[in-house]
């Protein structure tokens, strides 16, 4: 599932970007070289972030 649909990113890889990566939502987008365009997937991308480094599965 698209997360992202601004910068096209997928849940899958928004979730691996958490298990390699610290920071929020905004920072992750960062490391994979993107950046939020209108900023409506952050809060979504933050709880998947959340919970990936809590171990609940999606």
């Amino acid at each position: 599932m698209y997360i992202c649909i601004c910068n096209a990113i997928r849940e899958k890889d928004l979730r691996c970007a958490a298990r390699c990566h610290a920071g929020d939502a905004e920072t992750l987008y960062e490391e994979m070289g993107f950046s939020p365009q209108c900023c409506q997937c952050l809060h979504d991308a933050d709880v998947i972030v959340a919970a990936e480094r809590a171990g609940i599965p999606a």
